[in-house]
């Protein structure tokens, strides 16, 4: 069974807590599925060239078929021309769409936290309050616990916490609300608050 690490109010671990048993025993190709779904609805596709039928020009014919002592040419316009086409250049037609379902959303989200929880990188507070709303205190919690890098994730998200956290490049902090498993993976801890994470094995 996989078990998260209880912070105290100093962030010292104080105990350990179960997650369900169900979570360890997710396919992890759920959630290759569901980053790979993630990283594809990234792309900008915004890359495009023209084809012959995109091209202007090039309707009439450069020079007769036979008799000049040339190869025979039906339009300036053609990929082996400068100023012509682009023979099998990118479009910005392609629909990079990867279909995931609910459930394997679902599935995603539950062996992310388990996968963090076996690595002893899933930390539970009960609150966790940047009341100075100060980078410099945002980052003698991350240093405390001897992170590199780390996700924080609120119940809900206040103003103060949000700005203290704003400016450490190794951190990002989301409500319960933008957690998914691609934020989870991607970060090498986790820290969450208690009511965030019932509310998430509620949901389960």
């Amino acid at each position: 069974m996989s078990k998260a690490t209880v912070l105290n109010d100093k962030f010292e671990k104080a105990s350990e807590l179960d997650l369900p048993a169900k979570y360890a025993e997710v396919n992890p190709h759920n959630l290759y599925l569901y980053v790979k779904s993630y990283l594809a609805s990234l792309r900008a596709n915004t890359a495009h060239t023209k084809g012959r039928s995109d091209v202007s020009g090039g309707g009439k014919k450069p020079w007769r078929q036979k008799g000049r002592g040339g190869a025979r040419a039906g339009s300036t316009r053609t990929n082996v021309w400068v100023g012509g086409a682009v023979a099998f250049g990118p479009t910005n037609n392609r629909n990079y769409v990867q279909k995931v379902n609910k459930k394997q959303k679902r599935l995603a989200l539950e062996r992310a936290l388990a996968d963090k929880a076996n690595n002893n990188t899933l930390f539970v507070v009960d609150s966790l309050n940047i009341e100075s709303g100060k980078t410099k205190d945002a980052n003698a919690v991350i240093k405390k616990l001897g992170l590199k890098d780390a996700l924080i994730v609120k119940d809900l998200l206040d103003e103060k916490t949000f700005l203290a956290f704003r400016n450490l490049a190794n951190c990002y902090v989301v409500d319960i609300s933008e957690l998914n498993a691609y934020l989870i993976s991607v970060f090498k801890a986790v820290i969450i608050e208690k009511a965030a994470l019932e509310s998430i094995v509620k949901e389960g």
